[in-house]
């Protein structure tokens, strides 16, 4: 019988490979170094909050961050927000290899949480698993397109489209106070807006009135909904590329002071998901086609 053992013999050294640099997989110290990972993913997470509402300017940061990435949790923007706020666009290191894009060498991995396996707690409620894992944008890699180009819509599609599926009436109206572009009025039901008013100024009043109509669900007061109704326009416009030169985060809210972590990203989540449900009222319209003619070629 012929021998090949030859064939694992280096060639350099003459000397037989052999496992000495194996190391066997430890199931306990993978489930430690995990479980580390994930609680290092959240202390950041509440490192990030606590900055966000000391800091307009972080802050700000955040609102960007979950405008771009809405389908992203609360802590995972967050945790975008204190490693990369210039993120854009981000996959794992298989994702962007899927699609021959390629993580330049050296680049720092952002830290995000992923949902894992279910477990059943001693209530007997079922709670999931969250690991974490590292993400790279895409100024990270070798892919030409570095960014997606600025969402652009049809002043009057735009609007139509923040109109559509309203919680409430809308009308217009000559007799709001100075100053006062639009008003949600809960004991009616309704949003007044200014008449005469440009595109821009109409959805920056009219998305912050939405955001009061989405929110009065019984136990309704302005007040207490004034900012999150505020955030939610900021990131409505930044989705859709109207101008925020307007909006000011200098001052937050006292009531963040008295809060912690887990309060705080309480509260940002009612921003996200009041934005969301107003983005998804939007998205039919919005996602409308024109069917081409058959001219449309030959101009």
């Amino acid at each position: 019988m012929n021998n090949f053992d030859d064939i694992f013999v280096d060639q350099k050294t003459g000397e037989t490979a052999n496992n000495k640099d194996f190391v066997p997989f430890n199931k306990d110290e993978w489930a430690a170094r995990k479980q580390q990972e994930r609680a290092d993913a959240y202390a950041l997470i509440d490192r990030a909050a606590e900055d966000a509402t000391k800091d307009g300017g972080v802050f700000q940061g955040y609102l960007d961050v979950q405008s771009r990435f809405d389908r992203y949790s609360v802590g995972n923007a967050l945790l975008i927000t204190i490693q990369m706020p210039e993120a854009t666009r981000l996959a794992d290191y298989n994702g962007w290899k899927d699609n021959n894009v390629y993580v330049k060498k050296g680049a720092t991995g952002i830290t995000i949480l992923e949902p894992g396996d279910e477990y059943t707690r001693e209530d007997g409620s079922v709670g999931v698993w969250y690991n974490a894992k590292k993400v790279f944008d895409i100024s990270q890699t070798n892919s030409r397109q570095q960014a997606a180009p600025a969402v652009s819509h049809d002043p009057r599609l735009l609007l139509k489209a923040l109109i559509n599926n309203a919680p409430c009436k809308i009308s217009i109206s000559e007799n709001l106070p100075e100053n006062v572009y639009a008003a949600y009025q809960p004991q009616d039901k309704v949003i007044l807006i200014r008449q005469g008013m440009d595109a821009p100024d109409i959805f920056r009043a009219l998305s912050q009135e939405l955001a009061h109509a989405h929110m009065d669900r019984g136990e309704y007061n302005r007040a207490d909904c004034a900012f999150t109704a505020y955030c939610v326009s900021y990131m409505l416009c930044k989705r859709n590329s109207i101008a925020v030169d307007t909006f000011r985060f200098d001052r937050l809210p006292e009531a963040f002071k008295e809060m912690d972590a887990q309060g705080i990203r309480a509260e940002l989540g009612k921003i996200r998901d009041v934005a969301n449900e107003i983005s998804r009222d939007m998205a039919p319209v919005l996602e409308q086609r024109k069917a081409p003619s058959r001219d449309d070629g030959a101009r």
